[in-house]
């Protein structure tokens, strides 16, 4: 989720660190002031037709980096990041270079090949500060009365969402990136996944099983609904319902599969990627603007309202064929827009959270180059412009974009501290946690470090936000069980339940 999107947070892959001898021909990038990592960490770059794959997308300040360069393609590519590059490489051609990272910040990396830039072949590598043994820092005195830490309960492929249907509380239900759902039963990882669809997933840099929500009325109509890429046009989107079988309960029956709603994509990037039941029984579903600017220019469809594309959607899913539009949503009646639209102006909506309490509606929404936002509404009325492409968080962005009564952020934070990609979670209800009540947790891929946001007196105001003393690496997500318990996750693999610290 950097400044192209949720590259920066879905296309890592666990990356080794090997030693090898000091390269004299390595370049640095950024001041003199940090020490250079007496450890280099290798990075695998394959070059494709026309994207590139890279085992890892993050490394902390301070780091040499080995760049190993493959060209997988059938066409010749290089590699340039910062002021190092590869020579034009051949079919099935490699090359090292390395570079050593002294600075924290984003670095741009490109095919130089003229026109493969332009189609997909670049991206951005993201510099944090390291992540260290310290011991972290107290919280401030708004949550200091209720010290929290992260327990780790078990390791995932590239989990994405943690989740669990109303009342169930034995159960949670773990999403992986490639496409399946996998069961934690009572802290046992369940040998047969709840659901497998990795043959129909597109999953690359982006694009991949973006999240699932269960029915309100699950435990009797066993009905579950997720949000995925197809491997069909750019990786369009795929809302599809499924049920459970009769025979196991533990298992969806993929022969259900239903298609509730399809959106095709203009590039494969920026999906959004959230699904929720609110309080008043409709689904609500996030969807990013489809392009970070390499078909079309950044914000291309955010305004537009007869696109579903930086939106988010409010629908019912079984009220008619294939789904209903709720009669009271924003846009019905207007010729100028698709009727399913409820808020509009979203960069790429990776995370929401709708809090049943004060049916309020916190949007977390990626950046580009500026700053990270989170923005908060009422469930009702909807028909909310927050303001993408106009303005990057409270900065403005295209002045050319035409951007009616923008609704500014709640809260925003620029790339100042190395942040990259907000990570919008969920609202604290759990009653071990009793001063972090009504809190939203959240965090940010490239520092990982968690937060507190108070919700502010009125939605059109600014609110707070805490450190809380907590860091995650290459955080991805939040979720919660049937005990209002809180999850964290990291593309890393481990997922962690946010429990009370020891006292």
């Amino acid at each position: 989720m950097s400044g192209c999107g949720l590259i920066a947070v879905l296309a890592l892959l666990p990356g080794g660190d090997h030693v090898t001898r000091p390269d004299p021909t390595a370049i640095t990038i950024g001041v003199a002031s940090a020490a250079v990592s007496a450890k280099p960490i290798t990075v695998t770059v394959v070059a494709h037709e026309f994207s590139y794959t890279l085992s890892r997308r993050t490394v902390p300040r301070g780091a040499t980096v080995r760049f190993v360069v493959r060209n997988a393609g059938a066409i010749p590519h290089d590699f340039v990041i910062g002021k190092r590059r590869t020579r034009i490489l051949p079919p099935g051609g490699s090359q090292t270079i390395t570079v050593r990272f002294q600075k924290a910040g984003r670095f741009a990396f490109l095919c130089s090949v003229a026109g493969h830039a332009k189609v997909g072949m670049k991206g951005t590598f993201g510099v944090a500060r390291p992540v260290t043994t310290a011991p972290p820092p107290p919280p401030p005195p708004e949550v200091d009365s209720e010290a929290a830490t992260l327990t780790r309960i078990g390791t995932f492929s590239r989990p994405v969402l943690v989740t669990a249907p109303p009342g169930d509380v034995d159960r949670i239900f773990v999403v992986e990136h490639a496409g399946r759902v996998v069961i934690v039963d009572r802290g046992t990882v369940r040998a047969l996944p709840f659901l497998d669809i990795r043959s129909e997933v597109y999953l690359t840099n982006e694009p991949g099983f973006l999240s699932i929500a269960f029915a309100p009325d699950f435990p009797s109509s066993g009905l579950v609904y997720a949000l995925y890429n197809m491997r069909r046009g750019n990786g369009d989107l795929r809302l599809a319902e499924y049920r459970v079988s009769p025979a196991d309960p533990n298992v969806l029956d993929p022969t259900t599969g239903r298609t509730v709603l399809e959106i095709p994509k203009p590039w494969e990037n920026h999906n959004g990627g959230m699904l929720q039941f609110g309080p008043d029984g409709m689904l609500y579903v996030s969807v990013g603007d489809g392009d970070s600017g390499i078909l079309n220019r950044p914000g291309a469809f955010a305004q537009t309202r007869v696109e579903l594309l930086g939106n988010i959607l409010r629908i019912d899913p079984r009220g008619g064929t294939p789904y209903a539009v709720p009669a009271d949503n924003p846009f019905v009646g207007d010729p100028a827009s698709r009727p399913e639209v409820w808020a509009f102006g979203l960069r790429n909506p990776w995370r929401f959270w709708i809090d049943a309490l004060t049916k309020t509606m916190y949007i977390g929404d990626v950046g580009l180059g500026k700053a990270e936002e989170i923005d908060a509404a009422p469930l009702a009325p909807g028909g909310r412009n927050f303001g993408w492409p106009c303005f990057e968080g409270t900065k403005p962005f295209d002045s050319t974009a035409s951007c009616p009564s923008p609704i500014p952020p709640t809260w925003d934070a620029p790339h100042d501290d190395g942040s990259c990609s907000i990570i919008a979670g969920v609202v604290i209800r759990d009653p071990r946690l009793p001063s972090l009540a009504g809190k939203l947790v959240h965090g940010d891929y490239c520092t990982g470090e968690l937060a507190a946001l108070s919700r502010p007196a009125s939605l059109s105001g600014a609110a707070s936000s805490s450190p809380l003393g907590l860091r995650l690496p290459a955080l991805s997500s939040f979720g919660i069980d049937g005990l209002h318990r809180v999850y964290a996750m990291s593309t890393d693999g481990g997922v962690y339940r946010l429990d009370p610290a020891a006292r």
